[in-house]
This record gives structure tokens, sequence and C-alpha cells, in this order.
């Protein structure tokens, strides 16, 4: 019996194999939809799972924390888990419609809120926007430019902080 395309496929995403990423998208894009809004993940697990989508080693660069698993000695008090990557070009209008759609698709990724301080546009900014999360959690999601490098960032706050009152 002949296996169709869907099966195949089907088969490669229940073995944990990376799909290569959609055409003329950046694979600095698709890892950072596939793992950046995943919680859970420690350094080591971030970088393996983009790996998985992006190739090793990975073509851009990625920062990544999450105060809430292991220690992050020197990163913000405002932010709890960061998830950022940067690469070569001007990429910003592609980010943001891969980011948002991503936000879009269930389960929907919080509902837009008032941007938080310390966050605000910086110059290259295309996109930014605070999200109200469950458990009384925000996350501030950023895309721009910047010395000819596209960033997309997404940051949890702490419990509680960057709520509207």
């Amino acid at each position: 019996m002949a296996l169709g395309a869907r099966h195949i496929l089907g088969a490669l995403c229940l073995c944990g194999l990376a799909l290569p990423a959609a055409a003329g998208m950046h694979p600095a894009i698709d890892a950072f939809v596939s793992y950046c809004f995943k919680a859970g993940q420690t350094v080591a697990r971030a970088q393996i799972n983009m790996e998985r989508v992006a190739g090793a080693p990975l073509p851009f660069e990625l920062v990544f924390w999450d105060k809430s698993l292991e220690p992050a000695p020197g990163t913000p008090d405002h932010a709890e888990r960061r998830c950022e990557v940067r690469f070569h070009g001007d990429h910003a209008q592609a980010a943001m419609s891969a980011v948002q759609a991503k936000m879009a698709t269930p389960p929907i990724f919080g509902v837009a809120i008032p941007l938080p301080q310390p966050y605000g546009p910086e110059p290259g900014t295309v996109y930014i926007q605070a999200r109200e999360l469950l458990l009384e959690r925000v996350a501030v999601v950023h895309i721009g430019t910047q010395d000819n490098q596209t960033f997309i960032a997404v940051d949890r706050l702490p419990a509680g902080m960057g709520l509207p009152e």
C-alpha cells in the first residue's frame, strides 16, 4: 500500500524530525515561531529544539534564558524569560507576519494590553506588543532591525508584573 504525502509528513512530525522552513522564510524566523513561545525550556533544550529546525550550528544568534528554571546572572529584573534571535538582513516584515500568524493560531497567545515599563519602540522597531497570558503573566513581543540585522524577541515578565491596573 502506497503512503500519501500526508502520511509521510505526519510520520516525520511524530518522529520529531524537522521539516524545512517555508520557501523564502529565514530559518531564524521558523525556529523562533516553533520554539520561542514554548515554556519549560532550559537553555540547552532551546538550543537543541532550534537546531532541529534551523540546523547546527544555528545560522543566527540566539539569546535564551528562563530564570524560573535555571539561574541567569546579569539579566534584567523586569523579565523572567527571554527568547531572542538576531540574523543578517532586513526580514522584519516576514518575521512580523510569521509571529502574528503564530500568535493567532490556537492556543491563541494572550490578548493585547498596553506596553508595560520599561518597554517601548526603539529605532528600527516594526512591531512591539504586550500580551496578557494565563496565570497573571505578561509577554512582550518585539520585532525590528538594527545594524542590518533583524531581531525577534519575546520576554515573559514575572507573575503579576506589567498587568494593567
